[in-house]
């Protein structure tokens, strides 16, 4: 054992910070092979949700206008009104440039066309992919994945399998959110649901998810909630959680992932800018966590006024993951409380973020900003410790850093072969 010097510290903690591999695992994002559904390039990084919002705040064009221009001249609406009229400051913005300059943009010229020149002349999407994912030192991702989406599923009917790097997440928001509508979908491929709950209804959707299972190989079963979200209830959610997702996740093992705390388009024009959030009840996952020991729950919240709560619930049980700084959360100054809060209540047994990474690009932002704010949090904790007299290693900070970035998660998720330190091969082929 080499014991450090508080001098020392900062200087190992930023280099394994900086040399940890990461498991990415919640993104929007898809294996190569799954075609234009990958989105990546510079028009798609300026024309995020984000930015959309941010726009509109600038811009007197009218939102129905806004959506009738093509995507080119969307992103060069925003990079008028965002980048050169106003000085990129938001963290939205900030996020383009880092993602830009880790491409090689040379962010002097302000010339959005050379960069879109430069930038956007991959040969293909397992190109870019193996790029991007060395800029950002991800080598593992997890996707989101839909049966109800009409783009994704037939790739999975047709027998596509995701490469060796990436990681099928089964998404289910449709069938628990808006099972009116979605059931008449399972009836057209031949799940024999009935217009009422009753236990033909709990058989076949419960064979709706045994299938996609067998199908995509899923990490997690995943939905986003309201702030509403109420558990137990006899609603359909209600109904299908209990009688569904509960006895197949805790039959297969296959945590139930739930991302709770949005409002769904208070402003339906802006489509997916247009979404909010508010504070949700703890009662549900209290209920889920105490009622139901023998199944797993990965957690993140949307409002800021939640994440004590969640981190105090994560004191009591085991059954609960907690993970990430989603969506509105993943600004800096929020990043830097919820992180620390998290790890002064639970210690290092937290994962503390995920990049929620909807345009491939973004990987390299979301990362690289995250990574340093960590490293900050962390060389405060470990100076802490420092000073109590305990002697602290390089590689212990090393296997620390590991398992906040990797293996928390895949043990969590019961994939033990995936749990790698930096002195062991890789489990998985690269890309």
């Amino acid at each position: 054992m080499t014991i450090l010097s508080e001098d020392q510290l900062r200087q190992v903690i930023e280099d394994a910070v900086q040399r940890q591999p990461v498991t990415d695992m919640h993104t929007h994002l898809y294996s190569p092979n799954f075609g234009d559904i990958l989105l990546w390039g510079v028009d798609e990084l300026l024309t995020y949700h984000y930015l959309v919002a941010e726009v509109m705040r600038w811009s007197d064009i009218q939102t129905a206008d806004f959506w009738k221009l093509s995507k080119q001249e969307q992103a060069e609406l925003i990079w008028q009104k965002l980048f050169l009229e106003h000085s990129p400051i938001s963290e939205a913005c900030r996020g383009v440039l880092t993602s830009l300059q880790g491409l090689g943009a040379d962010l002097s010229t302000r010339d959005l066309a050379s960069y879109r020149e430069a930038i956007d002349q991959a040969s293909d999407n397992a190109a870019q992919v193996r790029r991007v994912l060395e800029l950002a030192n991800v080598d593992h991702v997890v996707m989101t994945n839909d049966p109800f989406d009409d783009k994704e599923r037939p790739i999975w009917l047709n027998g596509t399998k995701p490469d060796a790097n990436f990681h099928a997440a089964l998404r289910i928001d449709p069938l628990l959110n808006d099972y009116a509508n979605s059931k008449h979908r399972l009836r057209e491929w031949g799940y024999d649901v009935s217009d009422e709950w009753d236990d033909r209804s709990a058989a076949e959707v419960t064979r709706f998810l045994t299938d996609w299972i067998e199908r995509m190989d899923p990490v997690y079963m995943a939905v986003s909630l309201p702030p509403t979200f109420a558990f137990p209830e006899e609603s359909d959610r209600g109904r299908i959680i209990r009688d569904c997702i509960l006895p197949v996740s805790r039959k297969t093992g296959i945590p139930f992932a739930m991302m709770i705390g949005v409002k769904k388009r208070v402003h339906p024009e802006l489509r997916d800018a247009g979404d909010y959030l508010a504070k949700a009840s703890m009662e549900p996952l209290e209920h889920l966590l105490s009622t139901y020991p023998d199944n797993k729950f990965i957690v993140t919240m949307l409002s800021r006024e939640n994440q004590h709560e969640l981190a105090v619930l994560g004191r009591k049980f085991r059954n609960l993951l907690i993970f990430g700084c989603w969506w509105f959360l993943n600004n800096p100054i929020i990043i830097n409380e919820m992180t620390r809060m998290r790890f002064e209540l639970l210690g290092l047994s937290v994962v503390p973020q995920h990049s929620d990474a909807r345009v491939l690009d973004q990987l390299i932002y979301k990362w690289k900003h995250s990574k340093e704010l960590i490293a900050g949090i962390l060389f405060d904790k470990y100076a802490d410790v420092l000073r109590t007299g305990w002697p602290l290693d390089a590689a212990e900070i090393r296997r620390d850093v590991a398992d906040l970035f990797r293996n928390n998660f895949w043990r969590f998720v019961g994939r033990e072969n995936m749990v790698r330190y930096d002195d062991e091969p890789a489990p998985s082929a690269a890309l």
